[in-house]
């Protein structure tokens, strides 16, 4: 998971950036780091080989390392992840798949390291939840709904009294 501002760069199989935060990914056939849907992320073609590796590390600067069986410790800087950081998040256009792609409204990404200028730092075995308590926002949901009920109601009611108000003059 993203720690902070920033967005996953992975890239589309026509070769355009898409961008996520979602950090669940995966070793592809080719050793490379991918997405649950295939997509590379950009920085994760390492070569995992898991016949010599046995563990991939991703520390919080985005640096990507692994152990192998001839060398149980970390061999350090066997690629980098970069982040991408817009204007305008919330300007991004979902593609799907909590995928976005860059518009006018988000503005260019600003592409750097994570834990520099501003971005966040990348977190390994965490993955992001969602914020929205599912049961809170059915209570306000309904609250919000017999609001308007009561809201429509009143109208109603008024318009009634002064069509009867309407025919009592005439």
């Amino acid at each position: 998971m993203i720690s902070g501002q920033g967005f996953f760069q992975v890239e589309l199989p026509n070769g355009d950036v898409a961008y996520t935060r979602d950090g669940h990914f995966e070793i592809n056939k080719d050793g490379n780091i991918v997405t649950s849907d295939g997509y590379a992320l950009k920085g994760g073609n390492v070569g995992v080989n898991p016949t010599v590796h046995t563990g991939v590390t991703i520390e919080g600067g985005g640096s990507i390392g692994f152990s192998t069986n001839t060398n149980p410790g970390f061999l350090a800087n066997q690629g980098q992840i970069e982040l991408a950081r817009f204007v305008n998040p919330s300007g991004l256009t979902a593609i799907g798949n909590n995928l976005f792609v860059e518009s006018v409204s988000s503005g260019t990404p600003q592409v750097s390291k994570p834990d520099s200028e501003g971005m966040g730092s990348v977190r390994q075995h965490v993955l992001e939840q969602s914020n929205v308590n599912m049961v809170t926002e059915m209570v306000d949901m309904i609250a919000t709904q017999r609001a308007y009920e009561i809201g429509t109601k009143a109208i109603q009611t008024a318009d009634n009294m002064l069509s009867q108000v309407a025919q009592l003059k005439r």
